[in-house]
């Protein structure tokens, strides 16, 4: 899983208030994958691709696939849950999910999904790397997404293999197409952002909390008191399970849902105030923890490209 070491929180952040009910999650509404037995790639057509739009509060239900899958949003922020974490993956970004991979997308709000599926040689993994570099592949990341690998996302043929087949000319431009996406996406710049879930019953389900409403308590105290575990034990258990601390852990779930909320367009003093951050607080916070200013991290200001 990806995770960032993180600081202790920056100062300005606001102290814990007197426990309120949680903000009111919208009902979900639930559909399945839709149809990959007509998308599947192989040699020939080493990089299949979906398109389909999606309204806010939707999720398509755990599924996995015996390819490798990259989750684009072209419009709109998406949420992708496996069994060891969850990510907020914005339209600046894509997700890489290694085959066999059971995972759960939900529409932070309505989103044009755009799903590549891409072929994978028995024992391999990755967009066609060297075999000494397909460790890192082997695991959920985040990736950024450049100008052109949006481009050509946008292009890809969306059409299923029950409808007519496609023309050499365009099978051709495919393959080019698909070549081009392979090596963005070698290229594309990893972006430590996720947030991991543990294991045990109890913890998970003081995680979840946190991850529907971040900004409820401050301390691990009053967490705790809400689901009936004491403060040292939901100390250990963050130690023994997730290998961090409580507010380690809860800073990467704030990070996250700033994600979010920049993929709306809200104003980055917004943001840090959503968060409970005065507008410097928050940018130091940003830069301490994932070492680039909130405008990169956020996907709201270009930055230069990794190799």
């Amino acid at each position: 899983m990806p995770s960032t070491a993180l600081s202790a929180p920056a100062a300005g952040t606001r102290p814990d208030r007197t426990p309120r009910a949680p903000r009111t999650q919208r009902a979900l509404s639930y559909v399945d994958s839709l149809t990959p037995h007509l998308f599947v790639p192989g040699p020939a057509r080493p990089v299949r691709a979906k398109m389909r739009h999606l309204s806010a509060d939707t999720q398509v239900l755990p599924h996995s696939h015996p390819w490798a899958q990259v989750a684009v949003s072209t419009t709109g922020a998406i949420r992708l849950t496996v069994a060891q974490g969850t990510y907020i993956v914005p339209p600046s970004r894509a997700l890489w999910i290694p085959p066999g991979v059971e995972h759960t997308v939900t529409m932070v709000e309505s989103a044009d999904l755009r799903t590549l599926y891409l072929h994978q040689p028995r024992g391999r993994c990755g967009p066609g790397v060297p075999r000494a570099d397909e460790a890192p592949w082997r695991q959920c990341r985040v990736l950024e997404v450049s100008d052109l690998l949006r481009a050509l996302v946008r292009e890809m043929p969306c059409e299923p293999d029950d409808a007519p087949a496609p023309s050499d000319a365009a099978l051709r431009r495919e393959r080019l197409l698909s070549a081009l996406v392979l090596d963005e996406l070698r290229r594309a710049p990893v972006v430590r952002l996720g947030v991991d879930l543990p294991r045990d019953k109890r913890l998970r389900h003081l995680c979840e909390a946190v991850l529907a409403d971040p900004t409820r308590h401050a301390t691990l105290a009053n967490w705790a008191r809400d689901t009936g575990a004491s403060p040292r034990t939901v100390a250990r258990l963050f130690r023994t399970e997730l290998r961090t601390t409580f507010t380690q852990w809860r800073q990467q779930v704030v990070l996250a849902k700033a994600v979010a909320l920049a993929a709306s367009r809200q104003p980055m003093g917004q943001i840090a105030a959503e968060l409970g951050y005065g507008p410097s607080a928050f940018s130091a916070m940003v830069r301490r923890t994932v070492g680039m200013p909130p405008g990169r991290f956020l996907g709201t200001q270009a930055g230069p490209r990794g190799g």
